[in-house]
């Protein structure tokens, strides 16, 4: 099963050399087939140039050209777009999706499940350096989703999440052109009926460079992403069938 690292990347000379070697470094000895794929979104940095020099070294890495409309969620969807795996896991440029993590979740879906997600808060799970202001809306938006969609799972928002190829054909079209994407994915996932086992993840804030996420303009973003997704749990019951009834894409 060959696996696909999307890797959105805006302005990210400070830290795209060492999370891609760190990736690199775990991965290659564990013995799984990966490919590293980069999204350059309107880099005005030295981003690209890092990013030819690694090629040589690391021979898993390539990297494409986001062009515009730019912005996260429209940099995933051109890598969503563009990879060659049999499963995708989306990863932050800034290493805060520790390398470990992704082996941890790669062995997970090996198990037969449609989907990995993550999850920070529950044991096993933890944040470093979280900025409060940001736990404390986390945490409301994921009590918000919970109640209104009637399940467990506490970190829907959790960027870092693993799907096999057929899945992502599956969630098609995506509507998000934002960071509320990462909430579209695993929603989509969970009304289309598809298996997902859910295990703890670390999530470590950057050490470098600038954060993309704007809180005051994301709020009504992720609610409409959410309602919509709402809407469609209540509304097309009997269109999707259990996962273990779904016949495998080949």
């Amino acid at each position: 099963m060959k696996l696909s690292l999307i890797i959105p990347a805006h302005n990210e000379e400070d830290c795209i050399a060492s999370t891609i070697r760190g990736i690199y470094e775990a991965l290659t000895p564990e013995g799984i087939e990966y490919e590293i794929l980069v999204i350059n979104d309107n880099s005005t940095d030295r981003t690209i140039e890092i990013l030819n020099a690694l090629q040589q070294p690391i021979p898993q890495l390539r990297h494409i050209d986001n062009h515009l409309p730019n912005g996260f969620g429209f940099a995933v969807r051109c890598g969503l777009e563009n990879f060659q795996g049999d499963a995708v896991v989306i990863v932050m440029a800034d290493a805060s999706d520790p390398p470990a993590d992704i082996i941890r979740f790669y062995r997970e879906l090996e198990k037969g499940y449609d989907c990995v997600f993550g999850t920070r808060f529950s044991q096993g799970g933890q944040v470093i350096d979280y900025p409060i202001v940001k736990l404390i809306l986390n945490r409301l938006a994921n009590l918000f989703i919970r109640i209104i969609f009637q399940f467990r799972y506490n970190d829907t928002t959790n960027a870092f999440k693993m799907y096999r190829a057929e899945v992502v054909e599956g969630l098609k079209p995506f509507l998000s052109h934002h960071f509320n994407l990462t909430v579209e994915l695993p929603l989509k996932c969970i009304i289309r009926k598809y298996s997902y086992s859910v295990i703890p993840n670390t999530w470590v804030n950057r050490a470098a460079g600038v954060s993309k996420l704007r809180v005051r303009e994301m709020g009504s973003r992720y609610l409409f992403i959410v309602l919509y997704c709402w809407l469609e749990k209540w509304l097309s019951r009997g269109d999707y069938i259990d996962s273990k009834n779904r016949p495998r894409l080949k």
